[in-house]
């Protein structure tokens, strides 16, 4: 019998890369209505299909029914709780995932120095596909990352015409800070943030086992948004910049509508699985349910493992033998 928090298999729902990238909803009502999610505020009311969602970024003043969260986990889409703009993620709910083959062939690669800087390697090289970094140390690929990046973002302001002097950026409060350029840029990273969360959790790998980031619950998601800044929220920054749509909400639309036409999702399952699976081999999503019997080997964890008592024997509870001199049950007396 399945567990009941995973009444849907992988079959009976919408592949994670066939859906709606994101779905961003604060100050608002959320409840169930059939087999659609609905949203309530003052203004209207908006029915989406839960089957049709990758990820679910609840925000501030929003309140969600337990009838809802039912929905969302059998459809195996991602809830995540999240702070002001979307810049901050506090909490999320079940996954896609059922096993943790994939999770664990990610901890064994990030812990082995080689297998690690492999990785790494191979994710700056998805950024230069034209060319040969073999020669390059991991110092070096950092520098002309941040060569190329700065390179970007002078080409984009020349080609809109938006004036463009640094990066500018305030940790917990991205939005708030800089220009009009750089506040789009922080909400349509944190969306993207959000998208690349959804799958990673989806197909089952670990949000916190970063390659080139470390040292945060979210370093693995900033590795993989890093691959598609450049092609994703840079320009769409400076065109939101350059037609004076410079609300935090502008960015978040604007990026789920190019990651729908970019087509992104099924690109970020793909690369994930490229770097972290070997060629040709298949880490199967299924839940084993088993426990760790050494090695490589799994046994049942539906049994029990003591050996059982024979039908002929039992336990005999023996005293301890008394010296004629102790003083046992003469308390009172003495």
């Amino acid at each position: 019998m399945a567990d009941p928090w995973w009444k849907t298999g992988p079959q009976d729902v919408h592949r994670l890369e066939d859906r709606i990238s994101s779905l961003y909803a604060e100050r608002c009502h959320i409840d169930r209505d059939d087999n659609a999610i609905v949203l309530v505020n003052k203004a209207r009311v908006v029915h989406v299909p839960a089957a049709y969602l990758a990820v679910l970024l609840i925000g501030p003043g929003s309140r969600i029914t337990h009838a809802a969260i039912a929905l969302l986990a059998d459809s195996a889409t991602s809830v995540c709780w999240v702070g002001e703009h979307g810049v901050r993620l506090y909490a999320s709910g079940i996954s896609t995932a059922r096993g943790s083959q994939l999770q664990l062939r990610q901890a064994w690669l990030v812990t082995r120095p080689k297998e690690r800087v492999a990785i790494a390697r191979r994710m700056y090289d998805l950024r230069f596909p034209d060319e040969d970094t073999a020669g390059l140390t991991l110092q070096q690929l950092r520098g002309r990352e941040g060569t190329r990046v700065r390179k970007l973002y002078a080409q984009h302001s020349q080609r809109t015409n938006v004036p463009w002097n640094k990066r500018d950026y305030k940790p917990g409060d991205a939005f708030a800070a800089g220009d009009d350029v750089n506040r789009l840029l922080s909400a349509a990273n944190s969306a993207l943030y959000g998208i690349c969360h959804a799958v990673i959790t989806g197909i089952g790998a670990s949000p916190a086992l970063g390659f080139v980031h470390t040292g945060s619950a979210l370093s693995f998601v900033l590795d993989i948004a890093d691959l598609y800044k450049a092609e994703f929220t840079i320009p769409l920054a400076f065109d939101l910049a350059a037609k004076g749509l410079t609300a935090e909400r502008d960015a978040r639309t604007a990026l789920r509508d190019a990651v729908v036409h970019g087509t992104l999702l099924p690109r970020v399952v793909a690369d994930i699985k490229n770097l972290l699976i070997p060629e040709g081999a298949s880490l199967l999503d299924e839940d084993l349910k088993g426990l760790w019997g050494e090695g490589d080997t799994i046994v049942s964890s539906g049994r029990n493992w003591g050996t059982p008592f024979a039908e002929d024997h039992h336990l005999d509870v023996i005293p301890p033998s008394l010296k004629p001199d102790d003083n046992y049950g003469q308390g009172a007396n003495a």
